[in-house]
């Protein structure tokens, strides 16, 4: 190890950068041992055909990352070595380390290599449930892939939408029965991106039986997707014309997914799914219209005097009163991001597992608070009537 001045090592590192040398690094021992911010690791990326830095920041708990062209890149780099005390780079053509000292003092160090073959990625390569550019026959004839598995550029985010949709039910599988076929019920299906995906999924991909019914009001899309399922030899896909409240084919079911389905059509159909017993729920709500009109709270009235909070106010609250009602008739309830199908900023995702579990009167309690704050009636509240046993005050204001 040699000592090196710290302005000959900033103007090393900006070399490094400049001349596009770098393979990998990890900048690490921070100065000050309360830091939540253990190490940095940069590698090069290509960001819209330009080089760039990757900072991966990682903390105690999360991880974030940051993109920098090399101009900004050497200066978080001349930052980074205000914090931290070491730092170990493979170069194309070398490696080298360094450490400094409370008074930034180098400790210098580079070696010859033999040469490194660098692979710049287009930023981080999102890994797929459906893997990119193999082709999917659902997705093909759906018009989201082409012929040899690619992707169309203008299906690309439905393709991404797919994906994150089977991300959620990759998560769920545990909670599905495995010793006889499954069923799933998809109300409001529409063009059935989705319905489809979890057939192959489940079917095609994992092995499961499963018997899944996609249910719309629109025949002429029905009778469409029907053909597509029997040209797939996907047997136990079938669709049906139909409404969620009047479906009566069932008495129990083990998934129900709705999507978009608009204002209560929501709340029947997590009705329904709670009165068969459904053990996983997937909801996106969409115009949630019941409790804007109902809102009364005058404690509130600095946010709902203006008509676009009110209405984004009143989804969140809807969802959150969804949450918790599920929770006490046995579910977990969770409220999650979803990438919204119709590229509107609905995008909430209840996704709901049956547990079994008992609310506490505290819970109850709260949420009887939280109602009479609103001045809330809930439709799936007057649902789940039968089911619900509030042992909180009734009184609670």
């Amino acid at each position: 190890m040699n000592e090196l001045d710290y302005t000959q090592l900033v103007a090393r590192l900006k070399e490094v950068v400049d001349n596009e040398q770098l393979v990998t690094a990890t900048i690490s021992q921070p100065r000050q041992k309360s830091s939540d911010l253990r190490r940095v690791k940069l590698k090069p990326v290509l960001l819209k055909e330009a080089y760039h830095i990757q900072f991966e920041y990682q903390y105690e708990r999360v991880m974030k990352h940051k993109n920098l062209p090399a101009d900004e890149a050497v200066a978080e780099l001349e930052s980074l070595l205000e914090t931290f005390r070491q730092g170990q780079f493979q170069l194309k053509l070398s490696d080298l380390q360094f450490q400094l000292s409370k008074k930034f003092k180098v400790v210098f160090k580079e070696r010859q290599t033999a040469a490194k073959q660098v692979k710049l990625t287009h930023n981080r390569e999102k890994q797929y449930v459906l893997p990119l550019d193999e082709p999917v026959p659902f997705l093909i004839r759906l018009g989201v892939q082409s012929e040899d598995g690619k992707v169309k550029r203008q299906k690309y985010d439905k393709f991404k939408q797919i994906n994150r949709f089977l991300e959620f039910i990759e998560d769920s599988i545990k909670h599905l029965p495995t010793d006889r076929t499954i069923r799933i019920l998809d109300f409001g299906s529409g063009k059935s991106y989705l319905t489809f995906a979890l057939y192959h999924f489940l079917h095609e991909m994992k092995g499961y039986d499963v018997h899944i019914t996609g249910l719309d009001l629109k025949k002429e899309v029905i009778e469409e997707c029907a053909g597509i399922a029997r040209d797939l030899g996907y047997e136990r896909l079938e669709f049906l014309v139909g409404d969620i409240n009047e479906y009566e084919g069932e008495s129990a079911v083990d998934m129900v997914v709705t999507l978009h389905a608009c204002d209560v059509a929501t709340d029947m159909a997590l009705a329904r799914a709670v009165r068969w017993g459904a053990k996983v729920i997937l909801s996106v709500p969409c115009c949630q219209k019941e409790l804007n009109r109902q809102l009364d709270a005058s404690a509130l009235d600095v946010m709902l005097q203006h008509g676009l909070i009110k209405e984004r106010f009143a989804s969140l609250a809807t969802d959150s009163i969804r949450a918790e009602l599920l929770g006490f008739v046995g579910y977990e309830a969770q409220l999650l991001e979803f990438i919204d199908m119709e590229h509107t900023p609905k995008n909430i995702l209840i996704r709901a597992f049956l547990t079994n579990r008992e609310a506490s009167i505290e819970e109850r309690d709260r949420y009887l608070a939280f109602k009479a704050l609103l001045g809330a009636d809930p439709f799936l509240e007057r649902e789940l009537s039968d089911r619900l046993v509030f042992n909180a005050r009734e009184d609670v204001k």
